[in-house]
C-alpha cells in the first residue's frame, strides 16, 4: 500500500487509475491494486482493479543546499518490521536519483535543466529483504521536469539585410524576423514572446505577435535616404514585467524605382569640340541607379542627323557623338543641332506624376577647326591601260592631287619603288604623267600594281598614295605551237588516208574574240596529209599505204599553224612520226629497228657474226702488243730516285724552284729558242748553263700554239722516255718594258754566282744546293 505525500511545492506524487479515478489525500493504495477508503471510522473495501503510476513533478533548476526531495513510496505489503526494501531502477538511479531502501523516499542529487531533458522514466520494486522475493510487480512512473523562466528569446542572426521598393504603400511587408525560446511552450507564459521596434520609426512598424516589419510612411525617397538601421525587441512572459528579451538589427534598404527623369546639367551652355576630334562625350544626370539610370540619346534636328550620329555608352551612360561623314573646315566652320535624352526603361506609375516628363534636351555646337590635311587624289584607286611591247619612254596614264587646305600648297608626285622593284615606270614629279622606263611584256605579267605618293612641298610629313593598277593590254606578238608533245607513229600496214594523230594547238596571246588556228602541211608530201576540223585542231591522215621500217624507219612532219589576230602570226612544229609493226587491228607491237634486224636474222647467223667480232678484236690486241714490244728501250735512268710518274708544279716567278731539272722555263720565255737548245728533261744536265742566249719572243706571240707545237714535238720525238711525264707551263705575258725579272733569264754568268747561301734555305733546297755547289767545287 502506497501513501501520496506533498511536501510544499517540490514534491508532488500522482496515482491515478486508468479510469482517471482520482485518489483524494489520505487514501491508502495497494501496489496490488485494492483500494481502501476510510469512511466515518470504517474501512470500506472496493473491489481490485488495475492501477498505474503517472508521474512526479519536480521543478527545475533547484538551488537548495540538500538534495531535492522527489516522493515517498510505501507498499502495504510493508509491516514496518525492517524487511520490506524498496528498488528503484530507471535513468539515472544511482547518479541522479537515489531511494531509501528502507523508507521509499526518492530524492535528486543535482540540479535538472528542462531544456537538456524534460523527463526521465523509472521503475519501482518492492522485495523481501531476507527470501529477496518480490513483494510486488514492477510499476513504472516518470518524474517530469518543471519549467521554470530561465531561457530569454534569441534571434537566429544579429543582422538582417531587407529592401524595400521606394515609393511603396503603407503597410508593405519588408522582411519577418522570428525568435525562438527554449522555454516550455506548453507550460505558461515562459516562451510567449512579444515583438516591439525599439529603433526605426516613425519609417517602420513590426507585427508584436509575427515579427513581421512593414512601412510605415508614405514615399519613402531612395534619393532622399537609402539605407535605414531598424533595432527589434522579442520579450517573453507575453511581454509582462519580469520577462526576459533579446534583440536584433535589421538594415533595410529602398531599392531604386524610375521615379527621377534624366537631366543635363546646364541646357544652355552648348557643348563644344573640334574636327581635330573623331567624337566627343555628353552626358545628363540621374538620381536613379542601375537599369533605371540607364538613358537613350538622340539628334533631333535634321542637319545634325546628316552631319552626326550619336550612340549611348552602356557603361558611363554617355553620349558619344561621331562625325557621319567628312567635314571640311573650308565649306562649313560650325554646326548647331538639338540632343534630347530619355530613360530607357519606364516606370507607368510615374509617367503621369507630378514630376516633370522623363526626357530632357540641350544644344550642342560643334566647332571646326583647319588643320593641314595631305593632299587628295582625283581618283582612288586608277585603272589604266597600256599595250605590251610599248617602247621604253611611252606614255602610260596621268595622277592628279591637290592640296584640301585653303592655301592650297603644291605638292609633288614619286613612286613607292617597293611596288615596282623592276623599275618598270616613271612619273613627273610635277604633273604627274606616268611613263614606261622598259618595254612590257602580258605574257609576263598582265597587270603592275604600283603605288603613287604625292607629297606637299611645303610639309612633306603630309603624304598620301594611292594605288595604280596598269592592265597591259595584249598585241598579237606570239605565235601559236602544239599544245602538247605529240608521239605519232604509223602502221607498216597502214592503208591511204587512215586517221595517225589528232593534234592542238595553244598560243599564249589573248584575243579579244578567241583563238582560230589554221593547220597546214607541204602540199608536195607523198606520206602524209591534215584536215582542220575548224576547232582549233587538226587530223593527221596517211596518203599512201605500205610503210617499211627498213627503208625509213621514222619522218619528220612539218605542220605550219597560224593565228587570225592582227598581225597574223605562224610557226612551224615538226611532228615526229615513228613506222611501227602492228597487229591487224592496228595496235602497235614494236617500233625498234634491232627488232626488225633480231626478227631478219637466224641463230646461227647471229653466232657467226659474234665469233667473227671476237676474232678481229683478238688480232688487234696481239698487234698492239707486239709494237710496244718493238718499241721498249733500257730505261734512261736507273737510280733510287725515279722520276717518273713524278708532277712538277711551278708557282714562282722566278728563281727559288725547288726542282728545275724537269724543263727550263727560259724556254717557255724564249718561243724561238734553237732546237740544238732542247735538254733531256728527266736527267741531269752536264752543265748548267752551256751559253746564254736572250731571244724574245716577237710581239703578239701565241703561247698557246708555243705549246701545242711543243707537246707534238715530244709525242713524235724517238727518244723520248717511254713513260708518261707531265711538263706545267706558265706564261704572264709579253709586252714589259722591264722585261723578265727571273733570275733564269739574268745576264749575269754562273761565275758570277755564290750558291754557298743555299745550304742555308733548309731542306726544300738541299737538292738545288748539292747541284750547284757540287759543279762549282768540280
Amino acid at each position: 500500500m502506497i501513501t501520496n505525500h506533498f511536501l510544499g511545492l517540490l514534491m508532488l506524487f500522482i496515482l491515478q487509475p486508468i479510469n482517471a479515478l482520482p485518489v483524494a489525500p489520505g487514501n491508502t493504495v495497494n501496489l496490488l491494486g485494492t483500494l481502501q477508503e476510510k469512511n466515518d471510522g470504517r474501512i470500506l473495501q472496493r473491489s481490485k482493479r488495475g492501477w498505474m503510476w503517472n508521474q512526479f513533478f519536480l521543478l527545475e533548476e533547484y538551488t537548495g543546499n540538500d538534495n531535492q526531495y522527489v516522493g515517498k513510496l510505501h507498499s502495504n505489503m510493508d509491516r514496518g518490521d525492517g524487511n520490506v526494501k524498496y528498488i528503484l531502477i530507471g535513468d539515472g538511479v544511482g547518479s541522479l536519483f537515489l531511494i531509501d531502501e528502507n523508507s521509499g523516499d526518492i530524492h535528486a542529487t543535482k540540479r535538472l535543466d528542462r531544456e537538456e531533458r524534460a523527463i526521465y522514466t523509472l521503475h519501482a520494486k518492492v522485495v523481501d529483504k531476507r527470501t529477496n522475493e518480490t513483494l510486488e510487480a514492477d510499476t513504472e512512473f516518470n518524474i517530469k521536469i518543471h519549467d521554470i523562466n530561465d531561457n530569454e528569446p534569441k534571434f537566429s542572426k544579429d543582422l538582417y539585410f531587407a529592401s524595400v521598393p521606394e515609393m511603396s504603400d503603407v503597410g508593405t511587408s519588408v522582411i519577418q524576423v522570428t525568435a525562438t525560446d527554449a522555454d516550455d511552450q506548453t507550460y505558461g507564459n515562459s516562451a510567449k514572446l512579444v515583438y516591439s521596434i525599439l529603433q526605426g520609426q516613425p519609417y517602420f512598424s513590426v507585427d508584436s505577435d509575427n515579427g513581421t516589419i512593414r512601412t510605415a510612411l508614405p514615399n519613402m525617397d531612395r534619393e532622399t535616404k537609402e539605407n535605414y538601421q531598424v533595432v527589434i525587441q522579442a520579450k517573453d512572459m507575453a511581454g509582462q514585467m519580469g520577462g526576459l528579451s533579446g534583440t536584433t538589427t535589421v538594415s533595410i534598404t529602398l531599392s531604386d524605382e524610375n521615379d527621377s527623369p534624366p537631366r543635363f546639367a546646364n541646357r544652355k551652355r552648348p557643348s563644344l569640340f573640334s574636327s581635330l576630334l573623331i567624337y566627343c562625350r555628353i552626358k545628363a544626370n540621374d538620381a536613379d541607379v542601375g537599369r533605371n539610370a540607364e538613358m537613350q540619346y538622340s539628334i533631333v534636328d535634321r542637319d545634325g542627323q546628316d552631319m552626326f550620329t550619336i550612340i549611348s555608352d552602356q557603361n558611363t551612360q554617355e553620349g558619344v557623338i561621331r562625325v557621319k561623314k567628312q567635314l571640311d573646315y573650308e565649306r562649313q566652320r560650325t554646326y548647331s543641332f538639338k540632343v534630347e535624352v530619355t530613360n530607357t526603361y519606364l516606370d507607368p506609375r510615374f509617367m503621369y506624376s507630378p514630376n516633370p516628363p522623363f526626357k530632357d534636351d540641350a544644344m550642342v555646337r560643334v566647332t571646326i577647326e583647319d588643320v593641314d590635311e595631305p593632299p587628295v587624289f582625283s581618283r582612288n584607286p586608277y585603272i589604266i591601260e597600256v599595250h605590251e611591247d610599248t617602247a621604253a619612254g611611252s606614255f602610260v596614264g596621268v595622277v592628279s592631287a591637290r592640296d584640301p587646305d585653303a592655301d592650297n600648297n603644291p605638292v609633288k608626285y614619286s613612286i613607292d619603288r617597293h611596288t615596282d622593284l623592276e623599275r618598270l615606270f616613271n612619273i613627273d614629279s610635277v604633273n604627274g604623267t606616268i611613263t614606261t622606263l622598259k618595254g612590257l611584256d602580258r605574257e609576263m605579267s598582265k597587270w603592275h600594281n604600283i603605288s603613287v605618293v604625292a607629297t606637299e612641298i611645303s610639309n612633306p610629313r603630309q603624304t598620301t598614295r594611292v594605288p595604280v593598277f596598269i592592265r597591259v593590254l595584249d598585241v598579237n606578238d606570239n605565235a601559236p605551237e602544239f599544245a602538247m608533245y605529240y608521239e605519232t607513229f604509223v602502221c607498216e600496214n597502214v592503208q591511204p588516208g587512215q586517221l595517225i594523230q589528232t593534234i592542238s594547238a595553244v598560243d599564249t596571246d589573248d584575243p579579244l574574240v578567241g583563238h582560230k588556228f589554221v593547220f597546214s602541211i607541204s602540199s608536195s608530201n607523198p606520206n602524209f596529209t591534215i584536215v582542220d576540223n575548224e576547232d582549233n585542231t587538226a587530223r593527221i591522215l596517211t596518203r599512201r599505204a605500205g610503210f617499211s621500217r627498213r627503208e625509213m624507219n621514222t619522218y619528220l612532219l612539218p605542220v605550219v599553224i597560224s593565228d587570225n589576230d592582227y598581225p597574223i602570226q605562224s610557226s612551224t612544229s615538226t611532228l615526229t612520226v615513228n613506222v611501227c609493226a602492228c597487229d591487224s587491228r592496228g595496235n602497235m607491237q614494236s617500233c625498234n629497228t634491232e627488232a626488225l634486224l633480231s626478227a631478219g636474222l637466224s641463230t646461227g647467223a647471229l653466232v657467226a657474226i659474234l665469233l667473227c667480232v671476237i676474232i678481229l678484236l683478238m688480232i688487234v690486241v696481239l698487234f698492239a702488243a707486239l709494237r710496244r714490244q718493238q718499241r721498249k728501250k733500257e730505261p734512261l735512268i736507273i737510280s733510287k730516285e725515279d722520276v717518273r710518274d713524278n708532277v712538277v708544279s711551278y708557282n714562282d716567278e722566278g728563281g727559288g724552284e725547288e726542282d728545275t731539272q724537269a724543263f727550263d722555263i727560259g724556254t717557255l720565255r724564249n718561243p724561238e729558242v734553237m732546237d740544238a737548245n732542247k735538254l733531256r728533261r728527266d736527267i741531269i744536265p752536264e752543265m748548267l748553263f752551256p751559253f746564254q742566249r736572250t731571244s724574245p719572243i716577237k710581239d703578239n706571240a701565241d703561247v698557246r700554239e708555243f705549246i701545242h707545237g711543243r707537246l707534238h714535238e715530244n709525242d713524235s720525238d724517238p727518244t723520248a722516255p717511254p713513260y708518261d711525264s707531265l711538263a706545267t707551263y706558265a706564261y704572264e705575258g709579253s709586252g714589259s718594258l722591264a722585261e723578265s725579272l727571273s733570275s733564269l733569264e739574268s745576264g749575269c754568268m754562273e761565275g758570277d754566282q755564290e750558291y754557298d747561301y743555299l745550304s742555308n734555305w733548309g731542306p726544300p733546297f738541299k737538292k738545288l744546293a748539292d747541284m750547284y755547289i757540287g759543279k762549282d767545287t768540280t
